[in-house]
């Protein structure tokens, strides 16, 4: 981020869901049987392609957005490394958006899962985070 658009008392609000969560790569946008599939956007990037390419997905968007996938961990340290503290985050086991979507309540991820790096990509649907320029 550039400081020029944030003043040092400024904050910035992400959210995303880790890369490595079920639909991480977005696949429900897909209109084939291939959107109800978690975890699919894993498979080495020649098989994922071939599957998008074999059910007539648009290939183009879908591996642009493969390009793009972000962990929580290289989130934390990109903030890190750009000089930008976290005074609050919030992990999310179900995200809160699935209750206009699903009708599920959402339900922040367990102590134990969000204090486990890495594995804690693949069971948090969203993640919630605050950061300002350290001081």
């Amino acid at each position: 981020m550039d400081e020029k658009f944030l003043k040092p008392e400024g904050i910035v609000f992400f959210g995303f869901p880790p890369w490595y969560m079920p639909f991480g790569g977005h696949q429900q946008i897909c209109k084939s049987k291939i959107s109800k599939l978690p975890y699919i956007h894993l498979l080495p990037k020649f098989m994922y392609r071939g599957i998008l390419k074999n059910r007539k997905e648009n290939v183009d968007e879908m591996m642009e957005i493969r390009e793009t996938g972000i962990s929580i961990e290289r989130f934390e340290k990109i903030c890190k490394t750009e000089g930008y503290s976290i005074p609050h985050y919030r992990h999310y086991l179900l995200n809160p958006i699935y209750e206009w979507k699903f009708g599920w309540k959402a339900r922040r991820q367990g102590l134990l899962i969000k204090a486990i790096p890495f594995v804690r990509n693949f069971f948090t649907t969203c993640v919630y985070y605050i950061i300002q320029p350290n001081k």
